[in-house]
């Protein structure tokens, strides 16, 4: 189904502790663009190449960490198709009306076995890039900050790592691209999910700390674009979990960070292109530091530990 079911990763909803710093942080470090306010509160903003309304909603809260994660199939047809294919699995779903999210049409909400909240959608307006369709440039102007150009995937923890897996594959037409095998050699440790032509979409991580979150990935354009960010981010002295650095698993350049709220955010490159003929790559337990941080083969403490 790549390509022609479920999209793409389309938004996520995050919870702050300060509104308004979050969004100074969000649009002139992070280098998105507010695109809205709801009646409820909440801010939208979507990266600069992305042509729908928002891929990134902020609400206020007391805890850090994400609500729900949305992602855009092709069609109304895919969206009813897909609802039916998780209720005959055993999922139960809600019809969340159109326009409870701004721009956004009827989403299909469930969750999943590791505790998260997902969500399908097939519309939401498009605002576009700002380079017109017609003979457009190829230079978005007066970009901010970091500036990445999509949000990319995400990196989520919970105990039933082998439900989810399954449901995405099976139900929801995701291909396994890579894998981390646990210490016995046989279940997985961390799965990494793909339903586009990317290394991954979405990554799966058993963890005894159901429906957390370790990470919101941004695509940035190069690995010079990166640097640049690394720069950017310790002049506005922004914490850093760890990078510039380059993960075994996907070939992708990386680094870490955290928003004000204690969220943590990873700015990607690179990465091979996927097809769902391709056999995933499995890494073995011995090799661990290797998949996550290729150079130095060695895990850091706090990228294991901290999740929202």
């Amino acid at each position: 189904m790549a390509l022609t079911g479920i999209l793409r990763p389309g938004h996520v909803q995050m919870r702050v502790h300060d509104l308004q710093a979050s969004v100074e942080f969000y649009t002139n470090i992070f280098g998105l663009l507010e695109t809205g306010r709801d009646a409820a509160g909440r801010v939208y903003l979507k990266a600069c190449d992305e042509r729908d309304h928002h891929s990134v909603i902020l609400r206020q809260a007391d805890q850090a960490g994400s609500d729900f994660y949305g992602f855009k199939v092709l069609n109304l047809a895919t969206l009813n198709e897909l609802e039916g294919r998780l209720r005959d699995y055993g999922v139960a779903t809600e019809r969340i009306p159109a326009g409870e999210l701004l721009e956004t049409g009827e989403r299909v909400r469930f969750r999943a076995p590791t505790g998260h909240l997902f969500e399908l959608y097939a519309q939401k307006t498009e605002i576009g890039d700002g380079l017109g369709y017609v003979n457009p440039a190829v230079i978005v102007d007066d970009r901010k900050g970091l500036s990445p150009v999509r949000l990319d995937h995400w990196q989520l923890h919970g105990e039933d790592l082998d439900g989810s897996r399954d449901l995405f594959v099976d139900v929801l037409g995701f291909s396994l691209a890579e894998r981390i095998l646990c210490e016995d050699g046989e279940r997985d440790m961390a799965v990494w999910l793909s339903c586009s032509n990317k290394a991954h979409d979405i990554a799966f991580v058993r963890d005894a700390r159901s429906d957390t979150s370790h990470h919101s990935a941004f695509l940035m354009e190069s690995w010079e674009k990166l640097l640049y960010a690394a720069d950017l981010l310790a002049k506005k002295r922004v914490p850093i979990d760890i990078g510039p650095l380059r993960h075994g698993i996907t070939r992708g350049t990386s680094i870490y960070l955290f928003d004000p709220s204690g969220n943590r955010l990873e700015t990607f490159c690179g990465g091979y292109n996927f097809y769902p003929d391709m056999k995933p790559y499995t890494w073995t337990w011995d090799e661990i530091g290797s998949a996550i941080f290729y150079h130095t083969r060695e895990l850091n403490e706090r990228f294991l530990t901290v999740v929202t």
